[in-house]
């Protein structure tokens, strides 16, 4: 059991941070090949703690190949890992991944309960949602979203007895703790009424910026939508035109904006508003 504990623990000290999260995505294939059983049964779940709501390819690969494990532990711990990995995302090729988990494991019926956990978890809230603990440009971890996460995962490392052993044990309700993590992944603007106003936003791939001189670009490969729009992991947005001021630096979740007073309408759209006027 203390062998599972720091393998989480691994997981726990470089989540976060994407150079000690691939870090420890290779010590992680290091222990699933030499591990015990019940390292190979925690591997899984520390994977689930380092990209949650973040479908990276190398992750997803890696749990679809430990979800056909012999070791049925193994295997449910995987099934659930997708799912925390994909959650909200809507991700097509999870999706896939899972409906063929659903039919390969038609008639066991406790891993299949783990398979319909996880692809609910994948569509959270219709993809509206994430249980990402980071905010504010990943820059602040909610603890309490960790601590969510945290409890499924420990509360999985004996699986067999707690979330399987649906006759005996009444602990599969642990996997409601994963509410704490829950948080809408969207970004409404509001006016000073706190009415909905929509405004053209260009979401991006964000870019460190720390330490560049100048007003280096934020973002990269960046689309432009009107708000309400859906930020995926490493995502972030800003505003398309000085029509409108944020009241804070960071567009995440609900943005206050105030109109610009200083502003003034570029030639073409002035024309074109007088003559819609006319």
């Amino acid at each position: 059991r203390q062998q599972g504990a720091a393998v989480l623990g691994i997981a726990l000290i470089a989540m976060g941070d994407d150079i000690g999260a691939e870090m420890a995505l290779r010590s992680m294939n290091d222990l699933l090949q030499y591990g015990e059983p019940v390292i190979r049964r925690a591997v899984p779940l520390a994977m689930a703690l380092l990209y949650p709501s973040n479908p990276q390819l190398p992750v997803l690969d890696t749990l679809s190949k430990l979800s056909h494990d012999s070791d049925e532990e193994v295997a449910a711990n995987s099934i659930l890992a997708l799912g925390i990995v994909g959650a909200g995302t809507n991700n097509a090729r999870l999706a896939g991944m899972l409906r063929l988990l659903a039919s390969y494991y038609h008639n066991h019926g406790r891993v299949l309960f783990t398979v319909r956990v996880a692809q609910g978890l994948l569509h959270l809230g219709k993809g509206t949602m994430s249980l990402s603990p980071f905010h504010s440009d990943s820059l602040l971890m909610s603890r309490v979203a960790v601590a969510g996460l945290l409890t499924t995962c420990v509360t999985c490392m004996d699986v067999a007895t707690t979330v399987l052993d649906l006759q005996k044990s009444h602990l599969h309700y642990m996997l409601f703790s994963l509410v704490t993590a829950t948080r809408p992944r969207m970004l409404v603007t509001l006016d000073e009424d706190l009415q909905s106003l929509p405004v053209t936003v260009r979401v991006g791939q964000a870019v460190d910026v720390v330490g560049h001189a100048g007003q280096p670009k934020t973002i990269t490969g960046f689309q432009t939508h009107t708000t309400p729009v859906l930020l995926a992991h490493g995502e972030r947005a800003e505003l398309a035109t000085e029509e409108y001021i944020a009241l804070t630096p960071i567009l995440e979740d609900f943005v206050i904006l105030r109109k610009n007073p200083d502003y003034e309408k570029p030639e073409e759209d002035a024309v074109a508003g007088a003559a819609e006027s006319k």
